[in-house]
C-alpha cells in the first residue's frame, strides 16, 4: 500500500528543518500532523475497492428488477393483471439480495458530498418502498410458520434501514454539510437553492421516505393478520364447493373426458377465485400500497429531474463509491419506474375483477366499515390463555407459595396482554379505515371507467348481438356456484369469471398440443387391451415366486407385482438389446417407453405410495436413467454394440440360417439371466446396493419366464423379431393397464389440501387432461376389465383378476 501524502509531508518537513533550521517546538507541532495524514492515506487505501462494492449494489438491484419484470411478464401472459408474485418473493434469498441493494442508505459513516451521491441514497430508499409494495401479495403464499419468520425478517430489515437513515439525518450524512464548508470546497452549484426554509430538501425527502417505509411495513403486518383468518374462511367455502363438485363425478372406469373437463373447470374456478394472492390483492391495504407507490415514483422522478445537471454535466459524485453511484442511481430509478406498474395495476384491476354493478361497488366501499377477518386473529389471541414457561417440582410448601405467585403473575400478564391486544385491535381497525379512504382515490377513477365500460358494452350489444352470449351466460351461471369470495356481499365480475373459464380451456388446449404420439402408437398397434385383454400384464412373469434363488429375504420381498415401472424398464432393456432389430423400431420403442414412464411414474406417486413401493420406484427410475442415457444395465454394457459376441466365431452360413437368429435371441435372454443371478447373489446382502438387487431379481424372473415360455423345448423357438414384438406387446399392455388410473389421478390433482399450492396443482391437472385425452378415450372405447375401481392402481390385483376373472 502506498502512502504518498505521508511520504511527501515527511520529505517537506525534513527540508524545512534542514534549510530553515526550525525550532524544535515548531518541528514537534508539525510532526503531530503526520498521524492524521497517515490515517487519511489509510482511508484512501481502504476505499479503493468501494467502486466494485457499488457495482455489486447495482447488480443486486438488477436481480430484484429482473424478478419484478418476470412477474409482470407472467401476469400479462396469463392475463392476471393483478400480477401475482411468482418470482419476486419475501424469502431468505431475496431478503439477502435486498439488503445488499440497500447498502447506500445503510451506510452510516460514508461521506456522500456529491449531488449524485445524495440522489443515489434517496433513490435507494424509494426503490425499497417500491419493492415492498410489490412484495405484499406474496405474503399469502406462505404457511403460518413461514409467514411469521419472513415477516419478522422483513421487519428487522426495514426498521434497521429506517433507524440508520434517521441517524444519518441527525448527523447530516444524508444531506450536504453546512453551507460554509460546501462553499469552501465547490462553487459548482448554489447551496441556497437547495434549501427550503430551515429544512434541507434532501432531509425532507429522506424523512418522507422513512415515514412511507414504516407505513408500508404496517400495511404488511395488517395484511398478514388478515391473511391468517382469510385462508380459514376460504378453506371452509372450498370444502363446500369440493363436496358439490365431487357429486358430479364418480371415481370409476366410466369417467369420460367431458366429465373430467367439467371437474377440472370447477376446481379451477375455486382455485382461481380463492387464490390467496388474489384475495390479498383485493385488500384495501394493497390499494393503499399502490397509491403510496405512485407517490414515491413522483417524488423520485422529481429528485432525478433536480439532479440531471449534476449527472450529465458536472458528474458530481465525490463519495468513495465514485462513478458507481451514478450506475446505482440509474438502475434503481428504472427499478422504481418498473416496480410501480404492478401496484398501480392492482389498484384498478382488483376493483374491476370484484365488482359487477354500481350497487355492489357502493356496498363494498363503506369507508368506516371493518370486516371481521381483519381483527379476528387478534380477538382469538386476546381470548387465548397464557401458559407460563416454568413449573415447580420442590416441596409442597414451596409449591403452594409459588402457585400463589404464579397466579398473581398470570393475572398481571393476562391483563397486560389484553390491554396490548385491545390497542392492536383498535390500531388495526384504524389502519383499515385509513386504507379505505386512500383506496377511494383509484375508486373514483374506476367509477368513470365503469360508466364508460357499461356504455360501450351496451352499444356493442345493440349493434352486434351474438347468439352465443346466452350459452356463455348459462355456462358462467353453472360455474358461478364454485366462485369463492371472502365477503358474501361481493360478487365476481362476469368478465373475470369468463377469463377464468377461458384460461382453463387454454391450459387443456396447450396439453392437447403435447399429446404422447409415440406412446399412443405403441398402445394402438401392440397392446391387447379391451375387455378381458391386457394379457401382457400376466405374461411378463409367470414363474413361481418360490423358485427365485434369493439369498436375502428382505430383497425377496420386492416383487414386480408391486411396481408398474420396473417391469416396463426391464422388458424394454431386453427388447432394445436384440441385435437384429431395425434401429428405427428400437428408437420408436424407446421413445414410447420414455413418454409412457412419465405417466406411469405419476400414477405410482399419486396412488401407490408406500415405503416398499417408493423403494422399487426409485430403483426403476435409476435403472431407466442408466438404460436410456448410458445404454447400460447395472453397469454392464448390453449386447447392442457387438452382436457377434453372442456366438463363438459364427460362419457366414450360420449367420444366414434361422437357427443363428434363434440362438442369438435365446442367448440375449440367457446373458441377462446369468448377469442378474450374479448381481443379486453377490450384492443382495448389502443394503447400500438394494436398488441393484431389486433390478436384478426383476430381470431374473422375467428372463426365466421368457425362456420357459418361448424355449420350452428345442423345437419351440422364436426369432428376434417375434420376441421383440412379444416384449413390445407386454410393455404396451402394462403401460395401458396402469394408465386406466389417469382419471383418478386427475381428480386427485384437482383437490389439494394445501391452499397455497392449490392453483398450481389444478393447473397441472388441466395440462395432464389435455395431454392424455386420446389415451383416456382409447382405453374407455376398447373397454376396461370389470374390476373394483379401488383395485385399478395395483398391478398385483390386476394379475389376480386376469388369471381368475
Amino acid at each position: 500500500m502506498a502512502y504518498n501524502s505521508t511520504n511527501n509531508y515527511l520529505k517537506l518537513l525534513d527540508e524545512l528543518v534542514d534549510i530553515y533550521n526550525l525550532p524544535d517546538r515548531f518541528t514537534t507541532i508539525l510532526s503531530g500532523y503526520v498521524k492524521f495524514i497517515y490515517r487519511s492515506d489509510l482511508e484512501d487505501g481502504y476505499s479503493t475497492p468501494m467502486l466494485w462494492v457499488g457495482m455489486y449494489i447495482a447488480l443486486a438491484s438488477v436481480v430484484c428488477i429482473i424478478a419484478m419484470v418476470a412477474d409482470l411478464l407472467q401476469g400479462l401472459r396469463t392475463r392476471k393483471l393483478w400480477f401475482p408474485c411468482k418470482y419476486f418473493r419475501v424469502n431468505a434469498a431475496f431478503l439477502s439480495v435486498i439488503s445488499v441493494a440497500m447498502k447506500l442508505p445503510m451506510d452510516l459513516s460514508g461521506s456522500m458530498l456529491g449531488v449524485v451521491d445524495q440522489a443515489a441514497k434517496l433513490g435507494s430508499m424509494a426503490f425499497m418502498c417500491t419493492m415492498m409494495a410489490n412484495l405484499l401479495p406474496c405474503l399469502a403464499t406462505m404457511d403460518n410458520i413461514e409467514l411469521l419468520s419472513n415477516i419478522t425478517a422483513l421487519c428487522v430489515l426495514v426498521i434497521t434501514l429506517a433507524v440508520n437513515v434517521c441517524i444519518q439525518i441527525h448527523t447530516v450524512v444524508v444531506s450536504y454539510e453546512n453551507d460554509r464548508v460546501l462553499l469552501t470546497f465547490s462553487h459548482r452549484y448554489d447551496v441556497k437553492s437547495l434549501v427550503i426554509g430551515k429544512h434541507h430538501l434532501n432531509i425532507m425527502l429522506a424523512t418522507i421516505y422513512v415515514a412511507l417505509l414504516l407505513v408500508l411495513l404496517i400495511l404488511h403486518l395488517s395484511s398478514s393478520l388478515a391473511i391468517l383468518k382469510s385462508k380459514g374462511i376460504i378453506e371452509k367455502k372450498y370444502q363446500q364447493g369440493q363436496e358439490r363438485a365431487s357429486k358430479d363425478i364418480q371415481h370409476s372406469k366410466a369417467t369420460t373426458f367431458e366429465q373430467l373437463k367439467n371437474h377440472v373447470s370447477n376446481h379451477w374456478i375455486m382455485a382461481g377465485s380463492g387464490s390467496p394472492q388474489f384475495i390479498t390483492a383485493c385488500y384495501q391495504t394493497t390499494s393503499a400500497s399502490g397509491v403510496i407507490c405512485v407517490l414515491i415514483a413522483i417524488l423520485h422522478a422529481f429528485t432525478m429531474w433536480r439532479t440531471t445537471n449534476a449527472m450529465l454535466d458536472d458528474k458530481d459524485y465525490d463519495s468513495d463509491y465514485r462513478s458507481s453511484t451514478l450506475v446505482i442511481l440509474i438502475v434503481q430509478f428504472f427499478g422504481v419506474v418498473i416496480g410501480t406498474i404492478a401496484p398501480l395495476s392492482r389498484c384498478f384491476a382488483t376493483l374491476s375483477f370484484n365488482v359487477m354493478s354500481f350497487k355492489i361497488i357502493s356496498n363494498h366501499f363503506k369507508v368506516f366499515e371493518v370486516q371481521s377477518y381483519w381483527t379476528r386473529k387478534l380477538h382469538d389471541w386476546k381470548l387465548a390463555t397464557i401458559r407460563l414457561p416454568f413449573r415447580s417440582h420442590k416441596l409442597k410448601v414451596d409449591v403452594v407459595r409459588l402457585s400463589f405467585r404464579s397466579h398473581k403473575l398470570k393475572v398481571v400478564t393476562g391483563t397486560l396482554k389484553k390491554l396490548i391486544l385491545i390497542f392492536c385491535i383498535e390500531f388495526q381497525e384504524g389502519v383499515v379505515i385509513v386504507c379505505n379512504i386512500i383506496a377511494l382515490i383509484p375508486f373514483m377513477f374506476m367509477i368513470c371507467a365503469l360508466y364508460c365500460y357499461h356504455f360501450f358494452k351496451w352499444l356493442f350489444k345493440a349493434l352486434f348481438s351474438s347468439s352465443s352470449s346466452n350459452e356463455n351466460l348459462d355456462h358462467n351461471k353453472d360455474l358461478r356456484a364454485y366462485v369463492l369470495q371472502l365477503e358474501d356481499e361481493m360478487e365476481l365480475a362476469e368478465r373475470t369469471l369468463e377469463d377464468l373459464s377461458k384460461s382453463v380451456n387454454k391450459l387443456i388446449q396447450k396439453g392437447l398440443k403435447s399429446q404422447p404420439e409415440n406412446l399412443m402408437k405403441l398402445i394402438e398397434e401392440k397392446s391387447t387391451i379391451g375387455g378381458d385383454g391386457f394379457h401382457g400384464v400376466v405374461k411378463f412373469d409367470n414363474i413361481d415366486h418360490n423358485c427365485v434363488p434369493c439369498l436375502l429375504a428382505k430383497v425377496h420381498e420386492y416383487q414386480d407385482s408391486r411396481s408398474w415401472s420396473l417391469p416396463v424398464v426391464t422388458l424394454t432393456t431386453i427388447a432394445v438389446s436384440l441385435p437384429k432389430i431395425e434401429k428405427n423400431e428400437v428408437e420408436s420403442l424407446v421413445k414410447s417407453v420414455r413418454e409412457g414412464l412419465v405417466y406411469v411414474t405419476l400414477v405410482e406417486e399419486s396412488l401407490n405410495v408406500t415405503d416398499e413401493n417408493l423403494t422399487v420406484q426409485k430403483a426403476a427410475e435409476s435403472l431407466w436413467q442408466e438404460v436410456d442415457v448410458y445404454h447400460k444395465w447395472l453397469g454392464n454394457k448390453p449386447l447392442l454394440e457387438d452382436p457377434s459376441s453372442l456366438v463363438n466365431s459364427p460362419t457366414s452360413d450360420q449367420v444366414n440360417t434361422p437357427s443363428f437368429e434363434v440362438k442369438t435371441a435365446k442367448q440375449v435372454v440367457e446373458w441377462f439371466k446369468e448377469k442378474a443371478k450374479r448381481v443379486f447373489s453377490t450384492r443382495g446382502q448389502n443394503d447400500d446396493l438394494m436398488n441393484e438387487s431389486i433390478c436384478a431379481i426383476s430381470m431374473y424372473r422375467i428372463t426365466k419366464t421368457i425362456l420357459l415360455t418361448h424355449h420350452a423345448n428345442s423345437e419351440d423357438r422364436v426369432s428376434q423379431t417375434e420376441l421383440f414384438n412379444s416384449l413390445s406387446s407386454m410393455i404396451a399392455d402394462i403401460i395401458a393397464a396402469c394408465l386406466t388410473n389417469l382419471p383418478q389421478v386427475i381428480t386427485m390433482k384437482c383437490h389439494t389440501s394445501v391452499i397455497e399450492k392449490r392453483e398450481e396443482s389444478v393447473r397441472d391437472a388441466a395440462l395432464l387432461l389435455g395431454e392424455t385425452k386420446k389415451i383416456i378415450e382409447t382405453l374407455q372405447a376398447r373397454g376396461i376389465p370389470g374390476m373394483d375401481p379401488s383395485d385399478l392402481p395395483f398391478i398385483d390385483k390386476w394379475r389376480a383378476y386376469l388369471r381368475n376373472p
